[in-house]
């Protein structure tokens, strides 16, 4: 089979180029825990009203809130995600969030009823 025709699928030559692993780089809290703004709140708009505990404000890394979100969905036994910069956790937890983010230095504020 002629050279020119040929479309290679993997090559073990170093002459290809290989893509550098990029450098990630842990970013510390911009302000300490105690001095965050932590607001714990109750919703049920657009969630056929289904409630969701929601958190925002935590000042920490995207790898640190996961890890947060994980230690909650296994203590209260519940489901959640991060969406941007707010954590959510499936049903009305607000009593128990607000507890363990005591216990966790940070001052939490509920907000709404």
């Amino acid at each position: 089979m002629p050279e020119e025709k040929s479309k290679l699928v993997y090559s073990t030559d170093s002459a290809v180029p290989r893509k550098e692993k990029s450098v990630e780089i842990k970013l510390k809290p911009t302000l300490d825990t105690s001095r965050q703004s932590v607001i714990v709140r109750l919703d049920r708009k657009g969630r056929a009203g289904k409630s969701v505990t929601i958190i925002e404000g935590l000042q920490i890394p995207a790898d640190a809130r996961e890890k947060l979100l994980k230690k909650l969905k296994s203590g209260l036994g519940t489901g959640g995600t991060v969406k941007d910069m707010t954590i959510e956790i499936q049903g009305d937890h607000c009593d128990a969030i607000i507890s363990a983010l005591t216990e966790m230095c940070y001052k939490p504020k509920r907000s709404g009823g």
